[in-house]
């Protein structure tokens, strides 16, 4: 049986109009038929999508075409995701990062409340500091934020499946994330 073609999504005229194409890019990938890629076309590199698509189960693929935009592929993981260690996407080192100075019980609370104070406190936090954050779900949204603004993050489903366990580590407080 051989994999059904890749679905192509578009989103460079979603970003002309100034609108948002990251729940337009999830709802295609919560579409896609068993074993099916997902052709991204953009006028940037979308870096901070790989670590959410990779934590979905995606590895990706990308290349600059001739007309400057960017083609990536998102093609699913042959064994699909990992059911134990940390997620895909998560930060290679994070096993040898310090213990979390910052401890937040997230759980029971309504997005976007926990993604919000996530980022409140990692605001605050000096460069190399790791918060822990337990949240109810896998906090999609939030790993493009933390990209962006410099942080690394390294996360898992707790064996007991009720929870998502969230290591970031502080890339510094807003406007010192400066790479030395």
């Amino acid at each position: 049986m051989t994999a059904p073609d890749p679905f192509e999504l578009d989103v460079r005229p979603q970003l002309a109009r100034g609108e948002e194409p990251f729940g337009a890019i999830m709802a295609a990938a919560d579409r896609l038929l068993p074993g099916q890629a997902l052709r991204l076309i953009a006028p940037f590199r979308p870096a901070p999508l790989f670590g959410v698509m990779a934590n979905r189960g995606f590895a990706a693929s990308d290349r600059q075409r001739p007309d400057g935009a960017w083609e990536v592929v998102f093609a699913p993981l042959e064994d699909g995701t990992p059911d134990a260690g940390l997620a895909p996407g998560s930060a290679p080192g994070a096993a040898l990062w310090p213990d979390p100075s910052v401890t937040l019980d997230l759980t029971g609370l309504t997005p976007p409340e926990p993604m919000v104070r996530i980022l409140e406190t990692l605001a605050a936090l000096p460069a190399g500091d790791v918060l822990f954050a337990l949240l109810d779900r896998e906090p999609i949204f939030l790993f493009p934020e933390l990209a962006t603004r410099g942080h690394e993050w390294a996360g898992n489903v707790a064996p007991d499946g009720g929870s998502y366990r969230l290591l970031v580590r502080s890339g510094g407080p807003e406007g010192e994330a400066e790479h030395g």
